[in-house]
């Protein structure tokens, strides 16, 4: 049995791509471990088909935080048996790289963005310039990968000469039912910067029902700030990072879904969120960014409206429309109900299968 270790920067619990591509891999037979870090206030692991390991850091965030999670990663990935290494994102590349050569593995990357180009990275000039440098020097060093959408796999050949398969970043399918709707608008995953808390929250004044947020991030402390500024705190309402079961709770009853992101960084630009893909499932229509990756998938799938320039005034009018447009909203729940038959993990999960059949391990 062929032995998976994927290697992470975040809390297990809350990843759920990691636990949808760890399960379709053990459920396929190899033996799959996922290596994270344990903060302060992680929980305790919750249990899956694959085995997990948490290492513990002193460091909380900065570049202090990924010296020591890199220093002990490496010394960890040194002893723990494996036959392929997988390095999900940059954060995590460099040793997966030196251990998989010094002990002769194969070695995998596992992109879930344009990690140079997120805004928080760009918008650092100095931080910018040592991601990139890394990523220069060691993306050609890994031939064998795979991104989540086909502009992203097309960006990593032209900079690189890497043919990366694309393997989107979708959700199980839901047991789908109508839920009744409840009076909220919805806004889950990382509460960072470049996701437009600058302009939704003030979007709010003119929004009826409140806005529930989920998820936890660098950008919180200004949010709640916002909030308190625009005094909103009745309508803004942040519950943290939640359970994927609590969180699709949320998702089934609320009203709207909101996947609002700005376009500064390329990252943002021709990415494809979660989010996006986790609403479809739940039925629940949403207001939504238009650029290309969006824009190409609305004009197949109306799941919703999008927004090319994600203003408060466009916020609200796009939110506004859709609760008071029944034969709108009705469509768009009509156009989720399609989508979710395609843009599904059941899908997906074949092809990750056959990329480690085919590709890593070069099985027939």
């Amino acid at each position: 049995m062929k032995r998976l270790v994927f290697c992470v920067t975040n809390d297990l619990n809350y990843d759920q791509r990691m636990q949808r591509c760890c399960s379709a891999l053990q459920e396929a037979g190899y033996d799959v471990l996922l290596v994270g870090r344990k903060r302060k206030q992680s929980p305790a692991l919750s249990s899956q088909s694959f085995r997990q390991h948490r290492l513990n850091c002193w460091f909380e965030t900065g570049k202090l935080f990924y010296l020591e999670y890199n220093i002990r990663l490496f010394l960890y990935l040194l002893f723990v048996k494996s036959d392929a290494l997988v390095a999900i994102d940059l954060d995590t590349i460099f040793p997966v790289y030196v251990v998989s050569r010094w002990r002769n593995k194969v070695r995998v990357y596992d992109a879930h963005e344009l990690f140079c180009e997120m805004k928080e990275i760009v918008d650092r000039p100095a931080i910018y310039r040592v991601w990139k440098k890394l990523e220069q020097w060691m993306l050609p060093r890994f031939p064998l990968g795979y991104t989540v959408n086909q502009p992203i796999a097309e960006w990593f050949k032209q900079a690189y000469k890497v043919d990366y398969a694309v393997i989107r970043n979708v959700p199980k399918p839901y047991p789908y039912e109508m839920h009744e709707r409840q009076p909220f608008i919805l806004y889950q995953g990382a509460v960072n910067e470049g996701r437009c808390f600058e302009t939704i929250i003030p979007a709010m004044k003119f929004i009826q029902v409140p806005l529930i947020v989920c998820g936890d991030g660098n950008f919180m402390e200004q949010a709640k700030a916002l909030v308190k500024e625009h005094q909103l705190d009745e309508k803004v309402i942040f519950k943290g990072m939640l359970a994927p079961q609590v969180l699709k709770e949320y998702t089934l009853k609320a009203a709207v879904g909101l996947n609002i992101i700005d376009s500064k960084g390329l990252n943002n630009y021709w990415s494809l969120s979660n989010r996006f893909f986790d609403y479809i499932q739940a039925g629940l229509p949403q207001v939504t960014v238009n650029y290309p990756a969006y824009r190409q998938l609305l004009e197949t799938y109306p799941v919703g409206l999008g927004i090319t320039d994600p203003t408060s005034t466009e916020i609200s009018i796009a939110v506004n429309k859709l609760l008071n447009d029944k034969a709108l909203y009705t469509s768009a729940e009509q156009a989720c109900k399609i989508a979710r038959e395609e843009l599904n993990w059941e899908k997906e999960a074949k092809i990750l299968v056959n990329y480690y059949q085919t590709k890593v391990f070069c099985r027939n």
